[in-house]
């Protein structure tokens, strides 16, 4: 799909699966309190999003702006936001109307599940938020250990445990939006070392982002998607001809043994699948991944599933960097679709799999978000942790938008865009906002809350 010829800086993608250059005068959704990446609406078992008290809700990873955006992740918190709802985006302020309601949890909540309590940093990564009848919130979320001496190093590997807590909202027009509960966490999943791969098996593993839903095919049924890695130890030379996956007679078909000395084997992620085991939500079990990207990237962050026209659609997010020896492709979403959340899934867009990128020049080294090489094109840092929502409208932050002579930093949302999904493909839709952009940190709300709307209570 990359153009062999695009020139420096330019965009060597095609244009109907790029997303818009977004501007570096873009505002700040918190007014410099703190830095916002991941977030994620508050929604149902179908993915529709809701308002509470005429206001619209989401969650966020922050952390103080004091902190290097680049060392955010092991200080990071779940805080939320509020606004008025039904609000036309050029009807509000430039950085999407949002106040920023504090944290989630207070501060030692959430350290208490671990069996190890001499960790050195305690933080907590992304998941999702549903809502019930009497405004109970079951909140997933990816709960984490560090253990590092004072210079920065792991004494041991890191422990991830995707978790719940369960807490309550409430509305009015005195106090906006605030929280009651989520005082106590439940650990749900910890990495098994037979499906998903542990911190035995290799220390930087992955597993978090869990995503719950009811499957249209299995009415009554809650799953879970979730980021993790093929449990093998990590150096294994473990690809196989299916991870290739050549169609016979390919001429630029590789061998195993090619990619195999290639290092490939390091890229061994793939989305995992549990099945609720209470009717609470407060158990579960795992189920084999849905999707492996064995030697293929070894980031398949926060997977999400939309239902659409009697198809499943498997998305997920991937960084250029992440990509095995001998495979390229933006920073962006990637996208699968089947007829069950079980399925042989197909990538989008003529086998490609890329459904939404950053304008990249694949011709051109990528450089790093704080160190953009001179070469690559301005907006290939510009989006990350997407999040599609209903209508196809897609939101995420801004990491870094610039070359190596002209950049600048991120640390909120950036403006919501649309994509047309139709079959197997996908096509960004320019006439949606201004060029293709919409308004920044625009996370609407489709249902209003109330008990006839909201699901049963569980």
């Amino acid at each position: 799909m990359s153009d062999p010829n695009a020139p420096s800086r330019a965009n060597s993608m095609p244009a109907s699966l790029t997303m818009p250059t977004v501007p570096q005068d873009f505002p700040d959704m918190s007014n410099d309190k703190v830095w916002v990446w991941d977030t994620w609406p508050l929604t149902d078992s179908k993915g529709n999003q809701y308002s509470v008290g005429g206001y619209d809700i989401v969650f966020s990873l922050v952390a103080d702006r004091s902190i290097g955006f680049d060392d955010r992740h092991v200080f990071a918190k779940i805080g939320y936001f509020y606004r008025p709802t039904g609000i036309p985006a050029d009807q509000r302020p430039a950085n999407g109307g949002w106040t920023y309601g504090g944290l989630v949890f207070k501060q030692g909540v959430t350290g208490k599940i671990f069996a190890d309590q001499s960790y050195s940093h305690q933080t907590q990564w992304s998941g999702s938020a549903r809502i019930f009848q009497g405004g109970e919130i079951k909140l997933f979320f990816t709960d984490v250990a560090f253990y590092r001496d004072s210079s920065g190093h792991d004494i041991k590997p890191y422990d991830p445990v995707i978790a719940l807590s369960v807490g309550s909202v409430h509305a009015n027009a005195d106090k906006g939006v605030f929280f009651t509960g989520f005082d106590k966490v439940t650990p749900l999943l910890s990495a098994d070392g037979k499906y998903y791969q542990n911190g035995e098996q290799n220390p930087y593993f992955n597993f978090r982002d869990p995503f719950t839903f009811e499957d249209p095919n299995h009415p009554g049924d809650t799953y879970m998607v979730f980021e993790g890695n093929t449990a093998i130890k990590r150096g294994t030379p473990a690809c196989t001809q299916a991870d290739l996956g050549y169609q016979p007679g390919d001429p630029n078909a590789e061998s195993v043994d090619a990619v195999n000395q290639s290092g490939a084997y390091y890229q061994m992620a793939n989305i995992g699948l549990a099945k609720a085991t209470s009717k609470d939500l407060s158990s579960w079990e795992f189920l084999p991944p849905i999707l492996s990207s064995n030697c293929v990237t070894d980031q398949t962050e926060r997977p999400q599933f939309i239902f659409k026209d009697g198809k499943s659609y498997l998305f997920t997010i991937s960084h250029r960097s992440t990509f095995a020896a001998g495979i390229d492709g933006p920073e962006g979403v990637y996208g699968f679709v089947g007829d069950g959340i079980r399925s042989d899934f197909q990538p989008l867009n003529g086998g490609a799999g890329l459904a939404l990128g950053n304008p990249t020049n694949l011709n051109y080294l990528e450089g790093f978000p704080f160190d953009p090489d001179y070469n690559q094109n301005p907006g290939a840092f510009q989006a990350y942790s997407h999040y599609i929502m209903p209508g196809g409208l897609v939101q995420s932050f801004i990491d870094s938008i610039g070359t190596k002579d002209n950049f600048v930093r991120g640390g909120t949302l950036g403006p919501t865009v649309k994509i047309d999904i139709h079959g197997a493909t996908t096509s960004v839709d320019y006439t949606y906002g201004h060029g293709g952009l919409g308004g920044f940190a625009d996370i609407p709300a489709n249902v209003a809350f109330s008990n006839s709307t909201a699901e049963p209570k569980k």
